[in-house]
């Protein structure tokens, strides 16, 4: 075991290596970064402009500030602005540099926030772990007991009914039915029962600790409804069809034939080979939750996490947070994804990943 960790610790340097590449290329090929947004601030205009003279003025940028977005401004003040984000430099070069300090993990400043990239990703993250916190273990304990009850009441009334609620929460995306909670219940429409941005009250601070805790749970209602409503499908319909799988195997006939009850068959007997993969998945679960279902979660309920700071980024071109978060992201992704291996050996022993790759 101690071997196949060591070789996926090496893997995961070419491969966070690649994911680097390929996103700096797509960035590099985008319309309208950092210089083209301060020249258009410059001239009066505001990130829209940029969005929509992006080409030009990138050429313009190029050719020393002679294009519309520089016309009038001292082709000395242009360079400096450059200078100022990196952009004097080629992009190999700058790449490179960034590569450099992000293996220091040095992340570098904010362009817009003045403020360091890891400060910025420490103070959001707490939000966006409480919501793939939460929501995740609201996940397992919805969609476990559902997908055994499913599982062994096979073809019933109740398999059939409960599997049109899974098709609804297949078939409707997670910001889609948050949006709809806004419109029931925080004041779009109808009800005005929850609040509709962040996660603690104005008036925290003046709180007692129980009242923090319940205004705290209140603000989350919404947000991990949408959550949970959205991921809770395909984790139901892995759970039934695992123990359906093991149901059918020739241990439990004969679990069955030596006179065990059918609580003591499903739970002593199935249960541990049946949810090998549901537990096993956990950490790849909560990952998913965290960095990519959360995200415009965050944006609908105003909630300043990860997946806020990330959208506020990309739409600013603010390029240390874009590519300071996407290496965090993609490095705690890849550990993940080992200790979600090593859950397959801690649950079940007979799983020799060494013995497989010799």
């Amino acid at each position: 075991m101690t071997s196949y960790i060591i070789r996926r610790l090496l893997l995961m340097v070419p491969v966070l290596f690649g994911i680097m590449v390929i996103n700096f290329v797509v960035v590099q090929a985008a319309p309208g970064g950092p210089v083209e947004r301060t020249l258009a601030e410059l001239r009066g205009r505001g990130v829209d402009a940029t969005a929509r003279f992006g080409g030009e003025m990138g050429a313009e940028v190029q050719t020393g500030g002679q294009g519309r977005a520089g016309r009038g401004l001292d082709p000395q003040l242009i360079e400096d602005i450059k200078k100022l984000y990196g952009f004097d430099k080629p992009p190999v070069e700058r790449f490179v540099q960034m590569i450099g300090n992000y293996l220091v993990f040095d992340f570098g400043n904010s362009f817009f926030r003045d403020q360091r990239v890891v400060d910025l990703v420490l103070s959001k993250l707490p939000v966006s772990i409480s919501l793939g916190l939460w929501s995740t273990l609201l996940i397992y304990a919805i969609s476990i007991p559902l997908g055994i009850s499913k599982a062994v009441r096979d073809g019933s009334s109740f398999d059939v009914w409960t599997s049109a609620v899974v098709i609804v929460g297949y078939a409707i995306p997670g910001f889609l039915f948050a949006m709809f909670l806004i419109v029931v219940f925080a004041g779009g429409s109808y009800l005005d029962w929850f609040p509709l941005r962040g996660l603690t009250s104005d008036t925290w601070d003046e709180m007692s600790w129980p009242q923090k805790a319940a205004d705290y749970f209140w603000h989350l209602v919404l947000p991990l409804t949408a959550l949970v409503i959205g991921g809770f499908a395909g984790l139901t319909m892995l759970t039934k069809n695992s123990f359906l799988d093991e149901i059918s195997k020739l241990y439990v006939v004969t679990a069955r034939a030596k006179g065990n009850s059918q609580r003591r068959v499903l739970y002593r007997h199935v249960f541990r080979n049946a949810m090998l993969l549901v537990v096993a998945g956990f950490p790849a679960a909560f990952i998913g939750i965290l960095f990519t279902g959360s995200m415009l979660i965050e944006v609908i309920f105003s909630l300043d996490g990860l997946g806020l700071l990330g959208f506020e980024a990309a739409l600013n071109r603010d390029y240390p947070v874009m590519f300071g978060t996407l290496y965090f992201f993609t490095l705690i992704g890849l550990v993940m994804n080992l200790i979600g291996d090593l859950m397959y050996v801690a649950i079940d022993p007979r799983i020799d990943f060494d013995r497989r790759e010799g």
